[in-house]
């Protein structure tokens, strides 16, 4: 394999396995990717053609992570990885789970473009925009630190989570005076409200992988450390 911090092996048929499954996994992130960006152009715009193209695609996501999944466990099976390998595994299984979630954010914001939405409407949609130029920027930058297994990277996607949780929280405030001064928008806001829970969902998922990369890099499980502990591993 390419990248420094992926062992390689007297086996070359393993080697090849590995790599097959990490090339899954970044042809699986891309096409998450897609599925989200074209989820979010299409809440925004209104597009409901690219939004019943983002549900019926969503399928391609569940299959490629249980094929992923498969080959992983095939790998354990009969390689009985360990040390790096093993983690290298375990963090490509946990990382398809939360591809696989985003896929299911986009299908759900794909989903809410479907809903009827008055013209005097729209700018609750349209304030979803930045929130989700952020977490698509997000999965990109998490993406591009797990193909290259980097800790830094990785650090970096970490800490964009917080303008991300800004900025849900800011568009949830105005989604909340939106219902103050018009109570019969309350239906429509409140799924806008919940798509942008949705997106910023998706800023907790790219964490997670970043955790993952941490996990098979370091060798050390960050989940439920704080973010200070986090940063000694830079060092």
């Amino acid at each position: 394999m390419s990248n420094n911090n992926i062992s390689r092996h007297i086996s070359g048929q393993f080697n090849i396995e590995l790599e097959a499954i990490r090339t899954h996994v970044l042809a699986m992130g891309g096409l998450v990717e897609r599925q989200l960006t074209d989820a979010l152009h299409a809440i925004h715009y209104q597009d409901l053609d690219l939004a019943k193209q983002v549900i019926k695609e969503d399928h391609k996501v569940n299959s490629m992570e249980v094929s992923i999944d498969e080959a992983c466990t095939r790998i354990i099976a009969k390689r009985q990885p360990t040390a790096g390998d093993l983690r290298l595994v375990m963090a490509i299984i946990k990382t398809i789970t939360d591809l696989e979630r985003i896929g299911d954010v986009a299908d759900s914001i794909a989903r809410t473009t479907l809903e009827n939405f008055t013209n005097q409407q729209q700018p609750f949609l349209v304030s979803l925009e930045a929130l989700g130029r952020k977490a698509a920027r997000m999965l990109h930058d998490v993406l591009d630190a797990f193909a290259r297994m980097d800790v830094e990277a990785a650090m970096k996607v970490y800490r964009s989570d917080d303008d991300l949780d800004r900025e849900y929280e800011a568009i949830v405030r105005q989604l909340m005076t939106y219902m103050m001064e018009d109570p019969r928008s309350i239906p429509n806001v409140m799924k806008v409200m919940w798509a942008a829970r949705a997106i910023e969902r998706v800023g907790d998922r790219c964490q997670n992988i970043c955790e993952y990369i941490i996990y098979f890099v370091k060798g050390k499980d960050v989940r439920h450390t704080n973010r200070e502990e986090m940063e000694k591993l830079l060092k």
